[in-house]
């Protein structure tokens, strides 16, 4: 090999080698000094994640500040990416662990935003999950353990319809834009208060900034941001009378199921207002559910068990179910009858049992009450005198004055899902059946029967306006607004929709008529025996063409400055003197700080838990 070869090969190998460290030394130049910031928040991004917490819901309190709602700590699990998308094999051991579909699981990674940040897989998991999960932390990479408030209905089924439950923002809910400002993984309020006032008490989140390990498990926490808790509702219900009301329904269905031959009264509703100001001091409606078990995901078979309920228990009955009315209706009939002189307290008018134009129509028992006036006929339930007025006041007026009282249309209470009802009237029949109206449908309607349907709630706002002397109040459930401060964000006060002209003729007539109806001669007469506040009620008997009759029971006290009026309804449980105005007393006998009285319902109730006590000592 010559010289000059060799000269020529160690210059060419010397170009390479050169050359080598040109381009690696322009790497790093591009490395550290154009794109260094860059690709050291790429490495920082591997091992740091921003972790949400979410913020405490706010509280519901009763009136006087018993905690009805508010939150208790849970686990919820998440995931989060570390070096790229999660693998399929994980994903399908945590729904193994989660008893979920991975297809759902992937779903919800899809719904993320940014793919840096934690989705959360499922909420408030019980400790066996979390044992399994630790159990197998090698095998799950980038799955999260977080502690988060969960919501607690602290007397579990107690006011569940008017509460609400919460649950996790829905896939339709975030494809729609039905709400703004939620992510896949957030929990919003699905129904009653908790959806109404959702925004309000949702708070803010806030969020950690932990380092996490090359398995996804926080080792360091480097800095946090506390969530603000939501805004607290401090309510217009009264927990003992809540507590009252349940405790007598439940009571109360039970007996007739099992006593007084009433098998299908399994459903039911009571609103208790008070009549001055509109305030709700109780609702209740029946069947129900437990709001607790909506926690990160109701189970297949709770949910089976509330979807397979005939009567629907997740319906509230209080403003979402209407009903024929019965003869509360009178109180409304009466009315109209007396402001526009169509009779006056004094005249009589004959019962043969039937009523002339219409002999088909007459008394329950084909009674026949001979002479009679206004009093007696409102104490006494008697048909044949308010087939009479009906028929002097026509059905345009009568529709007329039941709008007057509010009814046909919602109440305008802060909830969602309000029946309007339904006011007998002649366009109707002629839209729906293109028939014309017929005398004898008058007098369904002059007694609460035929097209007319009412809620429990409209029926109270209609008890409450006989016991003011004539204001209409809007419904309202909420007396202030919070803040996690104790300031007050908001107050709410009575709201005067309407009034009804009532002179003090008519409203003697129409309140001597219901006071009546309490007494031994009225109607619901031995339910009150002995009763010591004076009251005034109406029993209602509704007809119902799939079942036994509903029973009503509508009541105000005290008689002279009524601070309650009530509604209640039993689907199917017969005369409303039976099913309903029992249910009211023990209402009242709570609302006035009233020693329990003793009646066959109670003593059924205590030989029942006897019974159930003595199997489980055998056992």
């Amino acid at each position: 090999m010559t010289k000059g070869s060799t000269s020529q090969r160690l210059n060419v190998l010397t170009f390479i080698i050169v050359s080598i460290f040109i381009a690696l030394l322009s790497r790093l130049v591009w490395l550290q000094a154009l794109h260094g910031e860059e690709f050291k928040q790429k490495a920082e991004n591997n091992r740091i994640r921003l972790l949400p917490i979410t913020a405490p819901r706010g509280t519901f309190y009763d009136r006087n500040g018993l905690p009805l709602v508010n939150n208790r700590p849970g686990f919820s699990i998440s995931l989060v990416p570390i070096k790229g998308p999660i693998p399929k094999e994980i994903i399908v051991r945590l729904a193994e662990i989660l008893g979920m579909n991975p297809d759902d699981i992937q779903k919800k990674m899809s719904q993320q935003g940014n793919p840096l940040l934690p989705t959360r897989i499922k909420s408030d998991v019980g400790p066996e999950i979390i044992t399994k999960i630790e159990e197998r932390r090698e095998d799950l990479p980038g799955v999260v353990i977080e502690v988060q408030a969960v919501r607690s209905y602290i007397y579990n089924e107690l006011g569940a319809h008017t509460f609400g439950y919460v649950g996790e923002i829905s896939d339709s809910q975030l494809a729609k834009g039905k709400v703004s400002g939620y992510k896949s993984g957030d929990m919003l309020g699905k129904t009653g208060l908790e959806q109404v006032w959702d925004k309000e008490l949702r708070g803010v989140d806030g969020g950690a900034q932990v380092e996490v390990n090359v398995s996804g498990k926080p080792v360091q926490m480097l800095g946090k941001k506390q969530p603000i808790a939501g805004n607290d509702l401090i309510l217009t219900i009264n927990a003992k009378i809540q507590r009252a009301a349940e405790k007598a329904m439940d009571e109360r269905l039970k007996y007739l199921q099992d006593k007084l031959g009433n098998p299908e009264a399994k459903a039911a509703a009571a609103v208790v207002m008070n009549p001055q100001t509109g305030e709700i001091l109780a609702i209740v409606s029946r069947p129900t559910f437990d709001p607790n078990k909506f926690n990160g995901g109701i189970s297949a078979k709770d949910w089976k068990e509330i979807n397979d309920n005939p009567n629907n228990p997740m319906q509230n009955r209080t403003i979402g179910a209407s009903y024929p009315p019965g003869s509360a209706f009178k109180i409304v009939t009466g009315t109209a009858a007396l402001e526009t002189g169509k009779v006056t307290p004094e005249e009589k008018i004959f019962d043969s049992g039937r009523h002339r134009l219409a002999p088909a129509k007459g008394n329950a028992h084909n009674a026949a009450l001979g002479w009679i006036d206004f009093r007696v006929a409102l104490a006494k339930s008697d048909n044949v005198y308010f087939y009479e007025l009906g028929n002097r006041l026509g059905i345009d007026t009568l529709e007329q004055w039941a709008r007057k009282f509010g009814l046909g249309a919602v109440t305008g209470i802060n909830l969602p899902d309000e029946d309007d009802g339904l006011v007998a009237n002649q366009r109707y029949k002629k839209k729906v059946y293109d028939e014309d109206w017929v005398i004898s449908e008058t007098f369904d309607a002059a007694i609460g029967q035929g097209f007319n349907l009412a809620t429990p709630l409209q029926m109270a706002v209609v008890t409450s306006i006989a016991a003011n002397g004539g204001h209409r109040y809007r419904p309202y459930l909420v007396s202030k607004m919070v803040s996690p401060s104790g300031q007050v964000v908001q107050t709410f006060e009575p709201e005067e929709l309407g009034t009804v002209p009532m002179s003090p003729s008519t409203l003697n007539a129409i309140r001597t008529g219901l006071r009546d109806v309490v007494t031994p001669s009225g109607t619901a007469g031995y339910i009150f025996e002995g009763f010591p506040v004076p009251i005034a009620g109406k029993t209602s008997t509704a007809e119902n063409p799939h079942g036994d009759d509903h029973g009503w029971f509508v009541a105000y006290g005290p008689y002279d400055n009524p601070t309650i009026a009530i509604a209640v309804i039993v689907e199917q449980g017969g005369y409303g003197s039976d099913s309903a105005a029992p249910i009211a007393r023990k209402i009242m006998e709570a609302a006035f700080d009233l020693p329990p009285s003793r009646d066959a319902a109670d003593i059924y109730a205590e030989e029942w838990q006897t019974k159930q006590n003595n199997k489980i000592t055998s056992q």
